[in-house]
């Protein structure tokens, strides 16, 4: 238990307990009538508080005309079906055959002659189909991929890029080249350059028109391709 203090007075002694109930009343009270005069005064003093205007205007709107109805026109009439087909009635006899063919029925000496060149024509100029039976065949592969060996651009063959390079030739009668054009290019211009400069290196045989060697217009392929 704690103690308690106890005041003198003249009746005798009283403790703080009994002093404090003794004020408790005029304390409440007084604590009640402060509050009070607080509130009215901070309503009769304080500045009016007003609330923010919301107010909005509408803006007009505009009705918007609709078109007209689009007039739907009637579906097209139905197309008529196509006759069905019928099988002939026509007898075929089904011993008929086609005679065979064969060289000792057709030799070759008897066979119309190739046709000739216009003289007053010179094919060597530009491109132009020139027939033959037999095509130009390459005689020297070896040396060719050799020399493409040593022409592929080492900026391209370092960086692994390769192409098809297709080249025209005019081979006269004796197998020589004459002319070399471009036919496709590659898409790079080092390998375009690199594939005309190997065409005169070429050597083909004679391109033969039935028993006759004849001029003649090829295109050929030069491969450029980096193998690993």
């Amino acid at each position: 238990m704690t103690a308690q203090r106890a005041i003198p007075l003249d009746d005798g002694l009283v403790s703080a307990n009994d002093r404090f109930k003794g004020r408790f009343r005029s304390l409440l009270w007084s604590s009640i009538i402060f509050a009070t005069l607080a509130h009215f005064s901070a309503f009769a003093f304080w500045p009016e508080l007003t609330a923010e205007d919301f107010s909005f205007t509408a803006e007009e709107l505009t009705a918007i005309e609709l078109p007209p109805e689009v007039d739907i026109p009637p579906p097209p009439a139905q197309i008529s079906r196509p006759a069905t087909p019928v099988m002939a009635t026509t007898e075929v006899d089904e011993e008929i055959t086609i005679a065979p063919t064969t060289f000792e029925t057709n030799p070759v000496e008897a066979l119309p002659p190739p046709p000739e060149l216009k003289e007053d024509i010179d094919i060597s100029q530009a491109p132009t189909f020139t027939p033959f039976t037999v095509a130009p065949s390459i005689l020297n592969r070896s040396e060719i991929i050799d020399a493409m060996l040593k022409s592929y651009p080492p900026l391209l063959r370092d960086a692994g890029i390769g192409g098809e390079v297709r080249v025209y030739f005019f081979i006269d009668a004796e197998g020589r080249v004459q002319t070399t054009r471009l036919d496709k290019s590659s898409g790079h211009q080092m390998l375009d350059e690199a594939a005309m400069g190997l065409a005169s290196l070429y050597r083909f045989s004679p391109g033969m028109n039935r028993d006759q060697r004849v001029p003649v217009w090829v295109s050929f392929p030069i491969l450029f391709q980096v193998t690993r």
